[in-house]
């Protein structure tokens, strides 16, 4: 495209979303807003990167082996070796199956962009990478509750397997014993030890907890030489599993069960100060996703069977399972629709499913006399 200058003379126009300088005029922006969203979900979603994660192609669920122990003996001269005689081990199979699309959506009118002083697609679409983070994290995290309460799927005759845990954090019956640093970490030893009497591997042992529990945390480990020295100042505060305690790396968020809400619950319990710094959009009651809700065919649990006394998972990566059979994603209007409405919807979508795989590599804590019921 060229105009005139001051002399008359042809120059050419340069526009920014052009690629090549051809073609769609937004069509460079587009693909910044992709980079965007994307970057808004991957800082945002730490379940992805600490649990299995499969990719489904061409179905509608993906099918996870379950095998249980096998036994030694010792061989009878002349018997042929055909197999163990008590047929072990035993396989068992957990299906995971994809939950309807999810979306986060918004309507960018075309003046507003216009007239903007800053950039509102980047704005927006950090923001709807932000809402599909948060939701995969906290089907995640219920999916490993469920499992920390569950029984193993081996249940072949004469044959026991280990199944999830669940340790309680303190000895009141206060919750403010979530808060309490000494007591997270002996709940820490106490579920490393459990892992290793389970013959959980070593190997991806994370923990996850709230905000405040962690802030807490990290001002008494380092003292206790719980935290390698190397790591502190920056690193140490920013809560990307810098800290261990027993081999278990430690991260924060806010989208885990915790005292029957997501993130922190304070105000109102036993033993607990209220801040009062804070909103109402911190403590937000967990909503209904058991598999009779609509969109949802997995089992996340209501929010009863959440329960008020859940503070903290302790998990290695086979705990639970997250099939992918949608990005995260981006949509974007165009054409003879952006000219009808003088704008663009903006989507962002996923089709997702979790669920726990092995719940002996699960671990809940819990404050209270009693541990929280399976569901």
């Amino acid at each position: 495209m060229a105009h005139q200058n001051s002399s008359g003379t042809a120059t050419s126009l340069t526009r920014q979303g052009q690629s090549n300088s051809t073609g769609d005029v937004r069509a460079l922006y587009l693909k910044l807003f992709s980079g965007e969203m994307f970057k808004g979900f991957q800082h945002n979603a730490i379940a992805r990167d600490l649990i299995m994660k499969r990719t489904l192609k061409n179905g509608k669920s993906l099918q996870f082996i379950y095998t249980g122990r096998t036994t030694s003996e010792f061989h009878t001269p002349g018997k042929p070796i055909l197999g163990n005689s008590d047929g072990a081990p035993p396989v068992a199979e957990k299906t995971i199956t994809v939950d309807d699309l999810l979306i986060s959506s918004a309507f960018l009118y075309e003046i507003d962009e216009v007239l903007a002083h800053y950039d509102l697609r980047s704005e927006i679409s950090r923001k709807i990478g932000y809402a599909l983070a948060e939701k995969y994290d906290r089907l995640a995290f219920r999916a490993i509750t469920r499992g920390a309460r569950s029984a193993s799927p081996i249940t072949k005759t004469n044959f026991v397997e280990p199944g999830g845990t669940q340790i309680r954090v303190g000895s009141t019956t206060n919750d403010s014993d979530a808060y309490v640093a000494t007591n997270l970490v002996n709940a820490f030893y106490d579920a490393a030890a459990a892992f290793d009497e389970k013959g959980v591997s070593t190997d991806g042992r994370v923990a996850v907890l709230n905000a405040r529990q962690y802030y807490e945390l990290i001002q008494q480990v380092g003292e206790n030489g719980l935290v390698n020295r190397d790591q502190q100042g920056t690193s140490r505060q920013k809560g990307n599993g810098i800290v261990e305690i027993a081999g278990i790396k430690i991260y924060k968020s806010m989208n885990i069960p915790f005292l029957g809400k997501y993130g922190t619950a304070y105000g109102g319990t036993t033993g607990v100060t209220a801040p009062t710094n804070t909103g109402s959009f911190v403590s937000v009651t967990p909503e209904d996703a058991s598999g009779a809700q609509t969109g949802i065919n997995n089992d996340y649990g209501t929010n009863t069977e959440l329960g008020a006394k859940s503070c903290g998972l302790i998990f290695q990566r086979e705990a639970a399972g997250m099939v992918e059979a949608i990005g995260p994603q981006v949509q974007v209007t165009k054409g003879d629709v952006s000219v009808i409405y003088q704008g663009d919807v903006i989507l962002g979508r996923l089709a997702v499913g979790a669920d726990y795989v092995n719940p002996s590599a699960a671990c809940e804590l819990y404050v209270g006399a009693s541990a929280p019921s399976a569901f």
